[in-house]
């Protein structure tokens, strides 16, 4: 590592070094997104790509999937904070990118295959990227610290899982509306994130960040790709 001090907090941390991390920090969720949109192009060509949407989605192979991925979410963010050593960290935020990309086939599959509208996918990226920035640019300019929201999101989270699951197992669609709180609810985790990666991570802590900001767009892309393709 190159820092002086890798245990200071961004928030007391020198100019550069903060200004580092900060670089850092983004650079990594960049190549993070960048790998995500590669694994999503090879995975929706594979020959066995139709199957598998339908293996994950039929029955209770959504709940099952989720579970999977909440296993693995853990794994992951536990390794991308991991003081071991940096190879731990990388392998962290690798699983849960390739994760992700499990996650998000079979809403693309549709999106690609089903729906009328071609532009129905960059619309959506564009969207994300868009709210993305903007909440971004709030937070480092009010640099106001945002951890208030830790309970909100905390609680809010299990609720929505709530939701989720019985929706599952009993059948019933999640509508508009549940899609409109919840991109809300991940506008709320990325200004939350973004505040801790001002004023609360360690400055060697750039992979959990990004991480962290990784999956707040995600959430986010994911809801703002199902209310796209429910007004289609």
């Amino acid at each position: 590592m190159s820092y002086d001090n890798p245990f200071v907090t961004v928030a007391d941390a020198e100019a550069d070094e903060r200004a580092t991390f900060i670089r850092r920090t983004y650079l990594h969720l960049g190549m993070a997104i960048l790998t995500f949109v590669l694994l999503e192009a090879v995975l929706l060509q594979m020959p066995f790509a139709g199957s598998l949407v339908v293996t994950m989605t039929s029955g209770y192979g959504w709940l099952i999937t989720l579970a999977a991925f909440m296993g693995v979410s853990w794994i992951a963010d536990k390794w991308a904070h991991s003081d071991a050593s940096q190879g731990t960290q990388y392998l962290g935020l690798g699983l849960y990118v390739v994760a992700q990309a499990v996650l998000f086939l079979p809403l693309l599959y549709i999106a690609a295959f089903y729906a009328d509208d071609p532009s129905i996918i960059p619309m959506a990226g564009i969207i994300t990227g868009l709210l993305f920035a903007g909440l971004t640019a709030t937070a480092f300019m009010t640099r106001t610290d945002f951890s208030f929201l830790k309970g909100i999101l905390t609680v809010g989270g299990f609720v929505a899982l709530g939701v989720i699951v019985c929706s599952i197992v009993f059948g019933f669609t999640l509508g508009l509306l549940f899609s409109s709180i919840m991109v809300f609810f991940a506008a709320g985790s990325i200004l939350y994130t973004t505040s801790n990666i001002i004023h609360h991570y360690r400055t060697d802590q750039h992979v959990a960040a990004s991480l962290a900001l990784f999956a707040g767009v995600m959430l986010l892309l994911w809801y703002v790709l199902r209310i796209l393709m429910s007004r289609r």
